[in-house]
């Protein structure tokens, strides 16, 4: 057995991992890298964030295509698409991205190790791989595993007709008719790109809403815009069983207490992920999980074990790589002894539907339940002169205000490039700006990003080009 020393062994290649990885190596730590997966970039890389904007992008040309030219006196004939060649484009930037990681990880003299990593004990690692097993004893560890999608027990009919987004992303077939089950980012967002490629797209959602928490001024026209391109939307209808017979998945719904069956050429599930931290072998240290089966970790991702960390998804919270790999900085930071990631983060939340919505600190819903008074402000896209040349006056631009400090305590906008503009936002709320710091800041016009300023000026009752009732306050 071959055996490998290292200050920080690091289990996950994801963006957490490679994230931590990179830091404490740049920071003059030996580190290991442990990855299952040949390529490096985790979940993230392989089947969920990357490839799942590819395939958005693409298809939003093609519905802007369709929708929007026509009107500007642009017409094109209908598109064919090739599915063999749109996988092959979407997996060609995977591969690049991988190459990337793998060449970072080389010049920084990162060990990487291929294989499933177990604890033998908190001090050392035993990892399988098809050659020889590695043994690695390390002083700290970070569990940066991930997450998989869920699939509740009763719904796992054992037929490559029900998929999880993994296999979704793979882009087998367009079928004809497909059901999504969940209202959530991940249901909207491919339940999108199916739709536009030609898939008759039901989406059911056991809840009253889709994008349950999100404040309804900015989840409204991701709904209205969902209602346009899936064939139906039903809000209060819970899947509980699917069968397979004759080619066809049947899926059985309780409908606000009404039950009905229909057939679907596939159905996607799409109800949330859970930690992917089995056969790790936690038994063999102090590691704790919570009863939702995540890693229990302190305020600097410490584990109950104090040699061990757990970081992004596999340690609960909000499951973004960016978050991820935020936490890789604090806990490195906290390995070497210092500090200097203290200050709580502010993390942003992008659903990259059409259109997109996206938001960061304290939504209306939060301010409510925690009995924090705020004032909303909004300044619709209609009035935006850049919006209205890309045709999308469908969104929004909002504030959560401290109406005595004047602090931005939260910032939502939804529209085209929702995504792209929240940035402005967590600095904003990071920074701990006022909303005269905002509507004080020249930006440039006309763009969609001066919506923050003009948002701004409409909370004191001056916004140049949307009259408001406020008075006007200096």
């Amino acid at each position: 057995m071959e055996s490998l020393k290292a200050d920080i062994a690091i289990i996950g290649a994801g963006p957490g991992g490679y994230t931590a990885a990179f830091y404490a190596a740049d920071r003059g730590k030996r580190v290991v890298l442990i990855d299952k997966d040949l390529c490096l970039g985790g979940v993230c890389l392989r089947e969920g964030c990357i490839p799942s904007k590819a395939l958005l992008h693409a298809t939003a040309l093609m519905h802007e295509v369709k929708n929007l030219s026509p009107a500007r006196g642009i017409v094109f004939g209908e598109p064919t698409v090739h599915l063999e060649k749109l996988r092959s484009w979407k997996n060609s930037i995977v591969d690049r991205l991988a190459q990337g990681l793998g060449s970072l990880s080389q010049a920084r003299g990162i060990t990487v190790v291929n294989g499933r990593a177990s604890f033998v004990d908190s001090h050392t690692l035993r990892v399988d791989n098809p050659s020889q097993p590695v043994s690695v004893t390390f002083d700290s560890a970070i569990i940066a595993v991930g997450s998989k999608p869920l699939l509740p027990r009763a719904l796992d009919c054992k037929t490559p007709r029900v998929m999880s987004s993994s296999e979704a992303l793979e882009l087998e077939e367009v079928p004809e008719n497909l059901l999504v089950v969940g209202g959530g980012y991940i249901g909207l967002e491919l339940g999108s790109v199916y739709a536009r490629l030609g898939s008759q797209v039901v989406l059911v959602e056991a809840l009253d809403t889709i994008l349950n928490g999100l404040d309804a001024d900015l989840a409204g026209p991701v709904m209205r815009s969902a209602e346009r391109i899936f064939k139906e939307i039903r809000l209060g209808t819970r899947l509980i069983g699917l069968s397979d017979r004759a080619g066809q998945i049947y899926a059985t719904f309780d409908a606000r207490g009404k039950n009905l069956e229909e057939s679907y050429d596939r159905i996607l599930i799409s109800v949330g992920r859970v930690a992917s931290c089995e056969d790790l072998g936690l038994e063999h240290t102090q590691v704790e999980k919570t009863a939702q089966g995540f890693i229990k970790v302190n305020a600097q991702q410490q584990t109950t074990d104090p040699a061990i960390y757990a970081i992004g998804d596999v340690a609960g919270g909000s499951l973004l790589a960016h978050k991820a790999s935020h936490e890789a900085h604090v806990t490195v930071a906290s390995v070497m002894g210092d500090d200097d990631h203290s200050k709580e983060a502010v993390i942003p939340s992008v659903v990259y539907t059409d259109p997109e919505v996206a938001w960061c600190g304290l939504t209306e819903i939060q301010a409510k339940a925690k009995g924090v008074a705020v004032q909303g402000v909004r300044f619709p896209w209609s009035a935006s002169g850049r919006a209205l040349t890309l045709d999308r006056p469908d969104g929004l631009t909002k504030l959560i205000i401290d109406p005595v400090s004047q602090r931005v305590l939260g910032v939502g906008c939804v529209g085209v490039g929702a995504g792209e503009l929240i940035g402005q936002g967590v600095l904003a709320v990071r920074l701990g700006a006022t909303a005269r710091d905002l509507a004080d800041s020249v930006l440039p016009h006309p763009t969609l990003s001066e919506t923050f300023k003009e948002c701004a000026e409409l909370y004191y009752g001056f916004a140049a080009h949307f009259m408001s009732r406020r008075r006007l306050q200096r």
